[in-house]
């Protein structure tokens, strides 16, 4: 083997035919699907070592990334292979093959060599979710189902942020997440955030004045999220299922089922149990994850590997 490179890659995916991130036996996973057009790409040996990527934040069955990060090591023979004919760098012809052989449900915005000291799940230091709502304030667009959660009430939003910010800081979030083998529930989340997405126009017109055939208004089109309602979650890491637990928990909030004070033991005495499981995954997605600069990315990931306490 010759010399070993690490390559970023940054991607999309709608998360609604997969069974979540993570590579499973029999389940069609984002993670399989890549790693599988990989080995075809770089012409890995079966018997040999298979290409092994490692995400910023595994997302579960049915969860959306409009903008995930992973990384994979490549043999820089291999990954010079791929540029055969084209006349491009050695990652972007990587990036068009990956492109014409991956389903059209995972996108691949760009592949770069990573710098040193990279790693896409312990130098992040950041990572923002979002989940969508569409309750009873306004009428369902049945074109949004596949990432946006339809719920039949009016939900309090007031109320859902005043549960909310008990959650901002440092906490064990053990009442609303799992923890992974070795590991805690303990995260510091940043931003948490419910609002309502304004009725806004498709386009913004510059002539306001503008009107039909008949000398009416002219009829603006609203853009296809006006009146939602969005959770906005910014924190270092998630442990399992936190973000859609604590979305479903401030939702019991919203529809008068459960007191903010209520909410608020649950961060303060962190205890899994059954009311707080989270809700359903199409809502979710992951939207963005952030990194220090270059300099800093190698000391980042040494401190996150540290067993975190409060």
């Amino acid at each position: 083997m010759g010399c070993v490179i690490r390559l970023r890659i940054d991607l999309a995916y709608d998360g609604g035919a997969f069974y979540g991130w993570a590579k499973q036996p029999e389940l069609r996973t984002v993670q399989g699907e890549i790693e599988s057009a990989l080995a075809r790409i770089l012409r890995t040996p079966a018997d040999g070592p298979q290409p092994r990527l490692v995400v910023a934040g595994r997302t579960d069955t049915g969860v959306h990334a409009s903008h995930q990060v992973c990384h994979i090591d490549v043999d820089e023979s291999a990954l010079a292979s791929c540029v055969g004919h084209m006349d491009a760098p050695a990652e972007v012809a990587l990036q068009r093959r990956l492109d014409r052989m991956l389903p059209d449900d995972i996108v691949i915005h760009r592949i770069s060599r990573a710098p040193e000291g990279f790693d896409a799940r312990f130098s992040a230091l950041e990572r923002t979710y979002v989940y969508r709502v569409r309750d009873a304030a306004v009428p369902m667009d049945p074109r949004l189902r596949g990432f946006v959660l339809r719920l039949d009430d009016e939900l309090d939003v007031d109320a859902m942020n005043e549960a909310m910010a008990a959650t901002i800081g440092l906490h064990d979030f053990g009442s609303f997440a799992t923890p992974n083998p070795g590991g805690t529930t303990i995260r510091e989340v940043k931003i948490a955030r419910w609002d309502r997405v304004p009725v806004r126009p498709l386009v913004a017109y510059a002539d306001e004045t503008a009107r039909g055939s008949l000398g009416t208004p002219a009829y603006v089109t609203p853009a296809a999220d006006s009146g939602l309602l969005t959770l906005t979650i910014v924190a270092d890491a998630f442990a399992r299922n936190m973000v859609r637990s604590l979305v479903g928990a401030s939702i019991k909030v919203g529809q008068g089922k459960r007191s903010v004070a209520w909410f608020r033991d649950k961060v303060a005495e962190p205890k899994r149990e059954g009311e707080t499981g989270p809700i359903a995954p199409q809502g979710l997605t992951l939207e963005y994850v952030a990194y220090p600069p270059d300099d800093q990315l190698a000391t980042r990931a040494e401190a996150i590997r540290a067993k975190r306490t409060l």
